[in-house]
């Protein structure tokens, strides 16, 4: 739901006599700020804020947090309600407050099995109405600061072409130098010689790095910040690999539940191109001789 202002969320979310009677600036993320608010019951409510103009972030990532939620197979922190506020100039996503706590002693093996969970649950209507449509979401959102576009497609293929590979690729033409731009063409040409259709369409986080994985209140792994889409479950794993990876006991206990084909080890790098792409585009050419490590590979 949005609402017009902090206190309005506030009041109707938590009652008309409780009040914010203290903020804690929340240091981690570098696109929002963050902030703990105490409410005057002892309620401590999680806040991120912006500029104005980018209410549509939380709009987006409030969407994603709830299809993951829907799934109810992993742990995902519940979007209280979204809103601007005029007199403080922000727009602002209220959420869940996550309390603290130490890893189970199965930490990465449980979190290994939810995201297999993930996977594997029905995502049907979360990417379109129509079943010949299952890749995709049903809004746009973003990766990172990058809009990201989520039309819905009849595969998979087609749809990280599209809606993927291409847009990154446009963006990132002030970077790429005329060799450059003809492999890309030709890895675009030519993707479904290196990718394949997944044997069913999956709901993925699609920005799990290990920053947006924290530990819950319940010795569990829990995932926020969400890209969110219906795609290849395969995307996901190459994206917890791209920054240094999760142990291996935690893919261990994935293949137990969802097994991993062993051509995906061929595949992740083509995937992680999406992520690189944007980061060059976000950061700069620093990723250049990353996204030129990958064109080679391929092409």
């Amino acid at each position: 739901m949005h609402y017009n202002s902090l206190e309005e969320a506030i009041t109707a979310l938590f009652g008309e006599n409780l009040r914010i009677v203290s903020r804690r600036l929340v240091y981690g993320g570098d696109i929002n700020e963050s902030y703990c608010l105490s409410l005057s019951d002892g309620t401590t409510v999680f806040m991120k804020c912006n500029a104005l103009k980018n209410l549509p972030f939380f709009e987006a990532e409030a969407q994603g947090l709830e299809a993951l939620r829907k799934t109810g197979t992993i742990g995902v922190p519940k979007a209280l309600g979204i809103g601007t506020d005029e007199a403080q100039k922000v727009s602002f996503l209220l959420m869940e407050y996550l309390e603290a706590a130490p890893r189970s002693s199965k930490y990465w093996e449980v979190f290994g099995r939810e995201l297999a969970a993930l996977h594997l649950a029905d995502c049907y209507g979360f990417a379109s109405a129509d079943r010949n449509l299952p890749f995709g979401f049903k809004a746009d959102n973003y990766i990172g600061a990058s809009p990201q576009m989520n039309t819905p497609k009849e595969n998979w293929i087609t749809f990280f072409r599209e809606c993927r590979l291409l847009p990154q690729i446009k963006m990132a033409e002030g970077y790429l130098d005329p060799g450059m731009r003809k492999q890309c063409a030709k890895l675009l040409d030519h993707l479904d010689s290196y990718l394949v259709e997944p044997e069913f369409p999956s709901l993925i986080h699609g920005d799990l790095w290990s920053g947006n994985a924290v530990c819950g209140p319940d010795g569990k792994a829990w995932i926020l910040d969400p890209a969110a889409y219906v795609g290849h479950f395969e995307a996901e794993l190459a994206m917890t690999e791209l920054f240094g990876g999760y142990p291996d006991f935690f893919y261990k206990a994935y293949h137990e539940v969802n097994l991993i084909d062993s051509g995906y080890r061929d595949r992740r790098d083509l995937y992680n191109l999406y992520h690189l792409l944007n980061h060059l585009n976000l950061f700069g050419s620093s990723y250049r001789g990353s996204v030129q490590r990958i064109l080679d590979k391929y092409t």
